[in-house]
């Protein structure tokens, strides 16, 4: 085992990485770390990194660094920590495939500049996805790189699934609903079988609940449906993301608001969800933890939503065998669960409540019609094979 792959995850002020070791079908987690404060003004930057072998490592890199500094002391600590193992290529989330990318792709000139005209679609996302790829090109110029698509897993939908009702020459311009997290689904639907044979056989439905959530329809760990569509910013209230809305809402903020596109995309996408109902946080765990009743207002919107959201995919499924939960929320805040599956009790669901304070995995009672689940997500680890798999051919 001396090929190692590094993974990056790049968002606009953090890059998180991990290092796999691999030979033949074997995958091992050989380091992981983050860097924070990445090109924040007056921040200092900060290293971390665990190599699973010895302590944790926190090292500054200063003030007002930037993605290439950033990936270069990421690479340097990296190649520090790698003893025997030699580093074969890089692997990267990109957040938005488009049309033409259902699966990871070895990046070059044209491939970079297609994935830039997605920025659009993928504000929050695209550019630091991009960016941290060209800091590697710069950096470490002799690694290959892959790009894998959060989109590509929801290319099995059927066109129904997939299509809005606009003119059809919108649609041949790429205006179609794409969905997201599917790196997350597709990590989840390799590692149903070994939970429940049933749900893996039959119709689930995954809730990747983080900073951005949205639902996926699996038919036999295939997507059929999600929540999220032409953007990130559609389907269940997020962090701070607005999630599904009227498209009237959004023509009369600009006619009778007097506001601009860049204020209104700033308040759809940074300023809305849990942040904007409760006034306080984007983050569930302080709304779970505050007594203010706009902190509960905004749980009781989001797990209401979600609720709603997942009748809507048990229709399209045709019924309901399963419930998954996983990422941070859906991994953690037990509260969060407990709401969401006693709401779906008209279905035959019965909470385990010990089983679901202790995050599970099965948090259902042997007498419960459906199951459901917790398993953690692991995008990495998925960015990872599909890397190693296409530099291997």
């Amino acid at each position: 085992m001396n090929d190692a792959i590094l993974v990056l995850n790049a968002g606009s002020s953090s890059i998180k990485f991990a290092v796999y070791a691999h030979a033949e079908q074997d995958l091992t987690e050989y380091l992981s770390g983050q860097v924070e404060g990445v090109g924040v003004a007056g921040t200092a930057s900060r290293l971390h990194l665990e190599d699973h072998q010895s302590a944790p490592v926190s090292s500054d890199l200063g003030h007002g660094v930037d993605h290439d500094s950033a990936l270069r002391a990421v690479l340097e600590q990296v190649r520090s920590s790698l003893g025997e193992l030699t580093l074969r290529g890089a692997g990267h989330r990109i957040v938005h495939g488009g049309r033409h990318y259902s699966a990871p792709v070895l990046i070059d000139d044209a491939v970079l500049g297609d994935l830039h005209e997605l920025e659009s679609l993928a504000p929050l996302h695209q550019p630091h996805n991009l960016a941290a790829v060209e800091a590697v090109c710069r950096v470490a110029p002799e690694l290959p790189q892959v790009a894998c698509f959060d989109t590509a897993f929801h290319r099995t939908q059927p066109a129904v699934a997939q299509r809005f009702a606009l003119p059809r020459e919108y649609e041949q311009r790429g205006v179609i609903r794409y969905g997201f997290h599917g790196l997350s689904y597709e990590r989840i639907a390799a590692l149903l079988p070994e939970y429940d044979q049933r749900a893996a056989r039959g119709r689930t439905v995954v809730a990747h609940l983080g900073a951005g959530a949205s639902l996926c329809a699996l038919h036999e760990g295939r997507s059929v449906a999600t929540t999220m569509g032409f953007t990130a910013l559609d389907g269940l209230p997020m962090g701070q993301r607005c999630g599904n809305i009227d498209p009237g809402v959004v023509l009369h903020l600009q006619r009778m608001e007097g506001m601009s596109l860049e204020q209104v995309e700033r308040l759809l996408y940074r300023e809305s969800g849990l942040l904007g109902v409760s006034g306080i946080s984007a983050d569930m765990r302080q709304l779970l933890s505050s007594s203010e009743p706009e902190a509960t207002e905004a749980v009781e919107l989001f797990c209401y939503r979600i609720l709603r959201e997942i009748g809507s995919l048990a229709a399209a499924l045709g019924g309901l065998d399963a419930l998954i939960f996983t990422a941070g929320i859906g991994e953690h805040a037990a509260e969060v669960r407990e709401r969401i599956v006693n709401g779906l009790h008209w279905l035959g669901m019965e909470l385990d409540q010990a089983a679901n304070l202790n995050n599970g995995p099965l948090i259902t009672t042997p007498e419960s019609q459906l199951s459901a689940w917790v398993i953690p997500t692991d995008e990495e680890r998925v960015i990872a094979a599909h890397t190693i798999a296409l530099l291997s051919r």
